[in-house]
């Protein structure tokens, strides 16, 4: 019988299911809304339900599936099964998310933080080609990061290895949410980028159309800025090569640390393609030192939407 697995993207929004061969080839997606009410307790149950429901529709069953894994935002306790803290699920308390979807759905099931997993797909079937030492950094409303080393994803004491955009780029720079100032995550994720696009507005003089839309009061984006600037408006140029700058700094200085074969970029900032990757590279090899720029490359994320259910399944292999 081929067995299967079963890979859950969690997020504020949406979750994201797919079921997928063991060689990580996905068979089936689907989604469903999250329903954060009620201090997110109906999270759980519409997971198992969905899950169950799936099973049953493709005429499949429990005994076909290797297990469950899932990305989740929050603090997870891998061990025990919990999650503490992942406030844009309403989950102000510790939720003990393993036990209750393997006593509903009768399959063993484990998760992991959600960028760590996104490292995990693109690491296995995207632009990481399954290497062994392999950084995932994802730019979208935040900055995360997985790290994979020598086969092993990276956790830390408490959890938190792999918070790149914490890394500070700019000594009592902009203050984060963390309580810390001049974290990448405020110069590089799409609300940095909206945040050093104004802030350069103000004071810069010349001609540009990112100027007036700023100072018309209209909604500034990151793809916006990106856009502008690949066609040559001069506030936004400057804007990508400060943006770009603090990447290859933080990138540098992370490949320094790490070695890995290659640092992939994903999530929404990242849609700028070659145009970021090229200005980031060009930091990222002034920062790196000899050994590290020439063993370590900068990559684009492949796996889209996709990473997240498919390094979440990876998780499950663990019971192989």
């Amino acid at each position: 019988m081929d067995r299967k697995l079963i890979g859950v993207d969690l997020g504020g929004t949406t979750i994201k299911f797919a079921i997928l061969t063991d060689a990580g080839e996905v068979q089936q997606k689907w989604s469903v809304e999250t329903n954060i009410l009620d201090e997110g307790s109906h999270i759980v149950p519409d997971i198992v339900e969905s899950i169950n429901h799936h099973i049953d529709l493709y005429n499949m069953n429990k005994d076909q599936f290797i297990g469950i894994g899932m990305g989740t935002p929050g603090t997870v306790d891998r061990e025990n099964g919990t999650v503490v803290g992942a406030y844009n699920l309403n989950w102000k308390t510790t939720q003990h998310v393993k036990a209750d979807i393997e006593a509903g759905t009768g399959i063993k099931f484990t998760m992991d933080n959600d960028a760590n997993v996104a490292g995990l797909g693109e690491r296995w079937k995207g632009a990481g080609e399954n290497g062994t030492n392999v950084s995932f950094v994802t730019l979208g409303t935040g900055i995360g990061g997985g790290l994979i080393a020598d086969g092993q994803l990276l956790h830390g004491i408490a959890g938190a290895a792999g918070e790149i955009g914490h890394v500070t780029v700019e000594p009592n720079g902009y203050l984060c949410t963390c309580g810390k100032r001049g974290c990448l995550e405020q110069y590089a994720s799409a609300t940095g980028v909206v945040h050093v696009a104004r802030d350069m507005a103000e004071e810069f003089s010349g001609d540009s159309e990112l100027k007036r839309q700023t100072d018309d009061g209209q909604d500034i984006t990151s793809k916006l800025v990106f856009d502008l600037a690949k066609s040559g408006d001069t506030l936004a140029v400057r804007v990508v090569d400060k943006v770009c700058y603090y990447l290859g700094l933080a990138l540098g200085n992370l490949a320094n640390t790490l070695n890995p074969e290659s640092i992939v970029i994903g999530g929404g900032v990242s849609a700028a393609g070659n145009y970021l990757l090229k200005q980031v590279d060009h930091y990222f090899q002034e920062f790196a030192f000899t050994t590290v720029r020439n063993s370590t490359s900068l990559k684009l994320a492949r796996l889209g939407n996709d990473a997240g259910v498919i390094g979440a399944a990876s998780l499950a292999l663990s019971f192989n």
